[in-house]
C-alpha cells in the first residue's frame, strides 16, 4: 500500500507508516499536474493545510482509500469529492489540545504581568520597573467560554493556580462541569463575574462576534483571551475598549483575517498581545497528530473503524441500504430538536418504531447526536459523536419497539435537562421520501431541508395572516406551510419551508406581535446563511 506525503509531518508519523509495512513516499513541492500524477497510484494521501485535495485530485486516483489531515482544519480537501468517490477523510482533532491550552495560560500571564511590552522596552535599554503593575490569577474569576476539550484543559490548568471557574456552554451538563470545577452561568453572568475571558468554542453563524462591545463593556477592567478561532471577537471593539481603559488587556492568537493585516486596529494598542496562531506549534503537538493521522490510515487498509473519519459511515454492508435514507433523517431531528429546546442540554433520547427497530440503528442514533453538536465541535461526526456526549456528561440513550402507532418506521429525537425537553419526529414516504411529522406532539408534514422557520403562536383568526404579510414584506418566498394546534383556541405551531433566511428585522416585527410566542430560524442541510457568506 502506497501512502504519498506532500506536506512536511513529524518524523513519529513517517515512521510509524514504515513500521506497518507501506510504502511511504514524500513530495512536499508537487502541485497542479505533478501531484495529480503522484496521486495517481496512492492509497493514502497526507496533507496538512498546503496541498489543495481538489475533485479534481479524487479523480485522478483510482486507487485512493483515506485522505488524512495533520491537524484539524479541512478546508483544503473537497470533502463533498471525497465521499463521491468513496475516500475517507480524516483529522487529527485531539492532537494539539494540550498544546493550545497550555498557550492559552501562557498567553493570560503575559497579558496579566505586560510581559512582552517590559521585554521590548528592556531590549532599547529602558529599565521600566515602575512602568508595569502587574495582576496576580490568583484568587480572580476565569470566565470560559466553551467548554469542551481546549476548554476543560485550560479550566484545569488555571484552576489550578488559585482561579475560580465559571463557564457558558449549552452543550455540558452540570454534573460535568462541577467535576472540572466549574459554575455553569449564562453568558451575561460569566461577563459580568470574570476577571479574565477565555474563549474556546468554534467559529459559527451564532459565536461570530458574539464578543462586541456591550460584552466588552460589561467585562470591565477584566482581560480577554482568545486562542480558539478569529471572528468571535468584534476586533475593532475590542482595541476600542483596551484603547479607552474599559478593558485592561488581551492577548489574541487568532484572528478574522490571517494573516492579520497591518492596518488592523489591533496592532496600534500596546496592551493588545498577539502571536500568528501558534496554538499548535509545539513539537509534542505536530508529533501528535502525525501518529494520529498515521493510526488512522492503518485502520482504514484494514477495514476497521476510523475514528475522526469526517465524511464514513460504518456498518455492515448489507444492511447499508435499509439504513441510509434514516441517516440524514436523524441527523435534521436532532439539530431541530436542540435548535428548538431553550434550555441546557443534559440528556438525548433517540427512539425508534416499527420495522426500523430491527436494523443495527448506533450509526442512525450517532447520525442524530451529530445533529445536535453540529453547532458546539468543529467537524462533529457519526463517529465522535458519542464520545462528545460523554466528554460533556450528556446522557444518551436509545429505545426499540416493534409497533408504531401511525407510520410504518418512525424515529424520535428527544433532547432534554431532564425536566423540560423537545422532541422531533421523522419517517420516509414511499421508502426514501424523508418526513418531518411531529414537532414536540404537533402534528406536522414538513420537508427536513432548507431554510425553515419554525412559529409557535396563540391559535386565533389573523395569525397565520400576518406571518404571511411580514413574510411578503421582507420578500420571503413560502415553499410549503405546515400547521398544527393543541385545541381550538390553544396553542398552534406552523412549520415554514421558505426560500432564504428570514432577517432579524423580519423576526423582530412578528414578536413583537402579542400572539407570537416564538420564532426560530433553522439552516439544515449545510444551507449557507448571510452570516457565513
Amino acid at each position: 500500500m502506497k501512502v504519498l506525503v506532500t506536506d512536511p509531518i513529524a518524523d513519529a508519523g513517517l515512521e510509524r507508516l514504515r513500521e506497518a509495512g507501506y510504502d511511504v513516499e514524500t513530495a512536499y513541492d508537487v502541485e497542479g499536474a505533478a501531484l495529480l500524477e503522484a496521486v495517481s497510484d496512492a492509497n493514502a494521501l497526507v496533507v496538512r493545510s498546503g496541498t489543495e485535495v481538489t475533485r479534481e485530485v479524487f479523480e485522478a486516483a483510482p486507487e485512493l482509500v483515506i485522505v488524512g489531515r495533520a491537524g484539524i482544519g479541512v478546508d483544503n480537501i473537497d470533502i463533498d469529492a471525497a465521499t463521491d468517490h468513496g475516500v475517507i477523510v480524516a483529522n487529527a482533532p485531539e492532537g494539539n489540545v494540550r498544546a493550545a491550552a497550555e498557550h492559552t495560560v501562557a498567553m493570560t500571564f503575559a497579558a496579566a504581568r505586560s510581559i512582552p511590552q517590559a521585554h521590548a522596552r528592556l531590549k532599547t535599554g529602558e529599565w521600566a520597573k515602575g512602568a508595569f503593575l502587574g495582576t496576580e490569577v490568583n484568587n480572580k474569576t476565569l470566565g470560559i467560554v466553551g467548554l469542551g476539550r481546549v476548554g476543560q484543559e485550560v479550566a484545569k490548568r488555571l484552576g489550578a493556580l488559585g482561579m475560580d471557574l465559571v463557564a457558558f456552554d449549552p452543550y455540558i451538563s452540570e454534573e460535568r462541569a462541577a467535576q472540572i470545577g466549574a459554575d455553569l452561568a449564562e453568558l451575561d453572568e460569566v461577563l459580568d463575574r470574570a476577571d479574565f475571558l477565555t474563549i474556546h468554542t468554534p467559529l459559527t453563524p451564532e459565536t461570530e462576534n458574539m464578543i462586541g462591545e456591550e460584552e466588552l463593556a460589561q467585562l470591565e477592567g477584566g482581560y480577554v483571551i482568545n486562542c480558539a478561532r478569529g471572528g468571535i471577537i468584534d476586533e475593532p471593539a475590542l482595541a476600542a475598549a483596551v484603547e479607552d481603559g474599559v478593558v485592561a488587556g488581551a492577548a489574541l492568537d487568532v484572528f478574522a483575517e490571517e494573516p492579520l493585516p497591518e492596518d488592523s486596529p489591533l496592532l496600534a494598542v500596546d496592551d493588545i498581545l498577539v502571536t500568528p496562531h501558534l496554538g499548535a506549534s509545539t513539537g509534542a503537538a505536530q508529533e501528535n497528530v502525525a501518529t494520529s493521522i498515521a493510526d488512522q490510515i492503518t485502520a482504514a487498509f484494514r477495514e476497521e473503524p476510523v475514528m475522526n473519519a469526517l465524511n464514513a459511515p460504518s456498518m455492515d454492508e448489507s444492511a447499508f441500504p435499509r439504513v441510509k435514507p434514516y441517516i440524514g433523517l436523524a441527523e435534521t431531528a436532532g439539530k431541530l430538536a436542540v435548535q428548538l429546546f431553550e434550555g441546557r442540554v443534559g440528556e438525548v433520547t433517540v427512539t425508534y418504531a416499527g420495522d426500523i427497530a430491527d436494523e443495527d440503528l448506533d450509526l442512525v442514533t450517532a447520525s442524530a447526536l451529530k445533529g445536535v453538536f453540529e453547532p458546539l465541535e468543529w467537524q462533529v461526526n457519526a463517529v465522535n459523536a458519542p464520545r462528545i456526549a460523554d466528554e460533556r456528561g450528556i446522557e444518551v440513550s436509545e429505545t426499540k419497539r416493534r409497533q408504531s402507532e401511525d407510520f410504518q418506521s418512525l424515529i424520535t429525537v428527544e433532547v432534554g435537562d431532564g425536566e423540560e425537553s423537545v422532541s422531533v419526529c421523522g419517517t420516509l414516504f414511499a421508502g426514501d421520501d424523508p418526513r418531518i411529522v411531529r414537532v414536540d406532539g404537533y402534528r406536522v408534514d414538513a420537508i427536513p431541508g432548507g431554510h425553515v422557520i419554525v412559529t409557535r403562536n396563540t391559535d386565533e383568526p389573523g395569525v397565520i395572516g400576518l406571518i404571511g404579510s411580514v413574510m411578503g414584506e421582507f420578500d420571503i418566498n413560502i415553499a410549503g406551510m405546515y400547521n398544527a394546534r393543541e385545541t381550538i383556541g390553544g396553542e398552534a405551531l406552523t412549520v415554514y419551508n421558505v426560500d432564504q433566511e428570514i432577517p432579524e428585522d423580519a423576526r423582530e416585527k412578528l414578536q413583537a406581535d402579542s400572539r407570537i410566542i416564538d420564532v426560530k430560524y433553522i439552516a439544515l442541510n449545510g444551507v449557507t446563511t448571510r452570516e457565513d457568506a
